[in-house]
Parts: C-alpha cells; structure tokens; sequence
C-alpha cells in the first residue's frame, strides 16, 4: 500500500531554499474531535438519567463466578466519551510536537467510542443485560480472517510486494477448504488445503509483479476478480449440481484444560477451534522471525533498500517471491475460517470485503504481526458490536449497522494510524 500518514501528524514539505519544512495539519484531530463530540451528546447525554446498563460477563463454565456488573448508562456513557475526547487532545499535543501516535491509541480511542455506544444501547433494556464475555468471544472469533489477511500482507510489503490479492486469497482459501473438506468428508482436511489456494494465487501475484514487471495494484485488483468469477463458476456449476461438494462441515471447539475455566479470558481465548489457536502461533512466530532473526532481516532490507541487499549477496527477487507465495497461503488459511471453521458452506462472494479491512488493519498495525493483531481485534469487536447491538434490539436501524466494521475500518485509517511509513521499496520492481 502507499504510505498513509496522519493529518494530525507532522507533514514534510520543501521549502524554497530546498531544506525540509514540518507543517502542522489539525484536520485528523478535528475529526476526531467531532466523532468524540457526537459520541458526549448522542450516547452520553443522549442517555436518560436513573437508567442503568448490565453487563454479564460470568459464565456456566467458569472456575469462579463473576457477578454482572450494572454501571449508571449516562454517567458511564459521558466518562468513555470524554476519554475519548482526551485522547484527542493527546494527539494535538503529539502533532503540535511534530511526533508520531502510539498504534495503542486507536485501540483505545475505538473501544472507548464503542463502549459508549454499547452502553447507551444497553440502557434502561428490562430483562435484557450485555453479554461481555460473548462479545468479546465473538470479537476474537470474527477478527481471525483479519489477523491471517494483514499478516499475509505484512510478509508481502515488508519485501516490497503490495499485496492487493488479500481478498483473492481468502475467498480462494474458502473454496478450496469447503470443496476438498466435503470430498474428504473432513473439516481438518479442508483446513489443511485452504493455504494451497491461497498460495497459488500468491504465486501469480509473484510472477507478475517480478518478472514482467505490472503494476502490482492494477494485478492484485485483477487476480480479485479472476477468484470471484472462477470460485462463482464452479459454485453455479459444480457445487450447485452435486451438493455433496459443498456439505456445512464444523472444526470442534477445544476447550484447553484449567485456562478454559479462567473467567473473562478462557471463554475467550481457551474454548476455541484448532484456527484460532494456529492463529495465536502464526502471530507469535512471525512477529520474531521478521525482527529478530536473519531471514526477518533479509526480508526487511529487500523491502527498504533492494540494491543494497543484492550487494551482499541476497536474492532480491526469489525473496519476494517465497515470501509473497508465504503470504499467500496465509491468507488462504485464514479464508477456511469463512467455511469449515464457521460450519458453514461455501457461497458466492461470503468473504465480503474482509480482504480489505485486512489490508486496513496491516496499515493501522504498521506492517508489524503485533500491531496487525491488535487491529484486526478492534475491526472484530466493532463487527461483533453490531452482532450484540442486534440480538438486544438497539434502535439503530439495521442497515447502519450492518456499516458498523466498515466505519470503523474508515475512521481508523482515515484519522488514527499515525505516522505510518510503508517500506521504501514497496510496490517498486527491481530491475537489475
């Protein structure tokens, strides 16, 4: 992707005499300005007095009970909108220095602003309580095509590969789990496939953007394309004729003993499928294989300085492609989670996008597994917000929430990533 940089945030320009000039630009602060203000008058005062808000965040399989929480709607309501207004004024202050914004604040920012809208939801609802822990179960669960896109696109650009082809890569993934997994009749063999799909389509990606050189956008929009219409063929045709090719298969939950009765976090992060806890690896082992070790190195210096990593002997193209091919298979992992991971069939085109959120996320995670993650969580909750928002009959209208993980996809990288500095020799070939 091309470098994405903060309004808020100091922007270099040249001067007359040739030196670089800082200016300020308080377009992003005003912005968010304007959505904490919304959040203080809507959900905060927009709230009635004497009403109250009940989360419940205990559940049948904890070792210790935990007692639902009941917090006063409007006063908890006005609180998390005025941290949000807060953290506004911090970046001003961290703009008005000419300093980036820590990735930690649009976490903070997001969740505070979402809270508010949850709890003006959830006010003066009868019978009817905030199931905390399922949210967030639900937030974890959603965010894991997220996490295995923006990952695949980290080992992409990190080597100089834009990787536009995430969307691809999933749906391809999707595919070829439910149709491989229905012939085997097991869920763990489509599971095993998935990164098949998506590797082949990274290694089209590889070719062209290599060896002759295309304009690595125009191709990752064109390799999108080719997986809608070729998986919606063999879906009207294939599938559609025999439907013992596209049966609803399910990876079991595993409970981890003794961190599955944990209250709050082993619901959330023990009582998952086999996808879930690869996903937990795959973030660990990448996050220290590209910043501590000497192939992350390797990788790092192809995506900065090419020329340079060809001097000392690297190759320059073959690690593009191995890691754009690596890429790849990770995003086609992380399609099985739309179908034997969800137990659901695969259909037309049921990615929806999520392609591009990752790429948001690996933008607002600063081409780092880490920051990727944390990202791809805020883009998960605001996904299950709208889920729970539904389940207690919130007056929003359906439609508007259905926007939700988009907006928030929006508003994080339009106003909240900060600095953010792409490789330098992202998206350019190396041409020896």
């Amino acid at each position: 992707m091309s470098a994405m940089t903060t309004e808020a945030s100091s922007a270099p320009q040249q001067g007359a005499s040739g030196q670089v000039v800082k200016t300020k630009s308080w377009k992003a602060t005003i912005g968010l300005g304007a959505v904490a203000l919304i959040s203080l008058l809507f959900f905060g005062f927009g709230t009635p007095t004497g009403v109250q808000t009940t989360f419940t965040v205990a559940t049948s399989t904890d070792f210790i009970a935990v007692p639902s929480i009941t917090v006063p709607a409007r006063a908890a309501a006005v609180t998390l909108s005025i941290v949000a207004l807060l953290l506004t004024g911090y970046v001003a202050f961290r703009a008005n220095q000419f300093r980036k914004v820590g990735v930690w604040l649009p976490i903070v920012y997001g969740m505070a602003i979402m809270g508010a809208l949850l709890t003006w939801a959830g006010a003066d609802r009868s019978g009817t309580t905030i199931q905390l822990t399922g949210l967030l179960t639900s937030a974890l669960f959603l965010a894991v095509p997220l996490v295995f896109g923006s990952l695949a696109g980290t080992l992409c650009e990190r080597s100089g590969i834009i990787n536009i082809a995430i969307e691809g890569q999933l749906l391809a993934g999707a595919f070829l789990a439910a149709l491989v997994g229905s012939m085997a009749g097991n869920a763990y063999v489509g599971l095993i496939v998935a990164p098949i799909a998506g590797g082949l389509v990274g290694l089209l990606l590889a070719i062209f953007a290599t060896k002759y050189w295309v304009n690595q956008i125009v191709v990752g929009v064109v390799l999108n394309m080719l997986v809608i219409g070729l998986t919606s063929f063999f879906f009207s045709t294939m599938m559609t004729d025999d439907p013992s090719l596209n049966q609803s298969l399910s990876l079991p939950s595993i409970d981890i003993p003794l961190l599955a009765s944990i209250p709050v976090l082993g619901p959330v992060l023990f009582q998952q499928n086999l996808l879930v806890y690869i996903m937990y690896v795959v973030v660990i082992v990448l996050q220290i294989m590209l910043f501590k070790s000497r192939w992350g190195l390797r990788v790092r210096a192809v995506g900065e300085h090419p020329k340079a990593a060809d001097t000392v002997g690297i190759k320059v193209n073959r690690t593009r492609v191995r890691n754009t091919m690596l890429g790849g298979a990770v995003a086609g992992l992380g399609g099985a989670f739309f179908t034997v991971a969800s137990g659901l069939a695969f259909g037309k085109e049921m990615t929806a996008g999520k392609g591009y959120i990752a790429l948001a996320a690996m933008i607002l995670g600063r081409w780092s597994p880490r920051g990727a993650l944390a990202a791809a969580l805020l883009f998960g909750f605001a996904d299950a917000l709208r889920v729970q928002l539904g389940i207690i009959g919130s007056s929003i209208p359906s439609e508007f929430l259905a926007m939700t993980p988009y907006l928030a996809t929006i508003l994080a990288v339009a106003g909240l990533v900060g600095l953010s500095r792409p490789p330098a020799a992202e998206g350019i070939p190396y041409k020896k």
